[in-house]
Parts: structure tokens; sequence; C-alpha cells
């Protein structure tokens, strides 16, 4: 999976994060599971920061670092993951489903 630019920022509105290049870079390692059931996190991608929810799962995707709460890099592999995220595409599935992570989203 290659990474791209996403940025998703955190704040009283919303919480965004950025694709970083290299793993040293991202405070979280972010692996996709192929099952909602595998994840300890449902993302749904918000389409307006304004969309975005406070690290319930709605994430808003940026194009600049700076504007981002977390920088997260895309793992290939599960091993190497701090969190496990499946999109989905309704904002009603996003969620955490393994609360004992949520705080790696603060």
């Amino acid at each position: 999976m290659a990474a791209g630019s996403i940025c998703a920022t955190h704040d009283a509105q919303a919480q965004t994060v950025f694709s970083v290049k290299y793993k040293g870079d991202a405070q979280v390692k972010v692996y996709v599971a192929s099952y909602k059931s595998d994840a300890d996190l449902v993302v749904y991608k918000a389409g307006y920061k304004s969309d975005a929810g406070d690290n319930k799962g709605i994430w808003y995707f940026c194009d600049y670092a700076s504007d981002a709460k977390k920088k997260i890099f895309f793992v290939d592999y599960k091993s190497d993951a701090d969190l496990v995220i499946f999109f989905s595409d309704y904002k009603s599935d996003a969620g955490w489903q393994n609360k004992s992570k949520q705080h790696l989203m603060y």
C-alpha cells in the first residue's frame, strides 16, 4: 500500500491526520484491515473538516503535515502496526471497537 498525502486534524471540531513518507516520522503506525471485525477503529473519511469528529473515527484527510494533529504511516503488515483500522463508506459505522487503543489518537 502506497502512502499518500493524507491529513486529519484534531481540535474541538475535527480530527485530522497526515500520512508521512517515512515510518520514523510517524506518531502512529496504521494497518488497513480487509474486514471490519479485524479493526481496532472503523474510520469514515469526511469530505469536509467540519464533518470530522473528535476521536470517534471520523477523519478529515489534509494535505499538509502542519495541519495535522497526528502523523501516521501506513504499514504493509498488521504485526508492524500500532493501530488497525478499517475504512467504511458509512459515517454511522465509525467508532472504536478496541477502546484500549483510543489513546493513540489523542
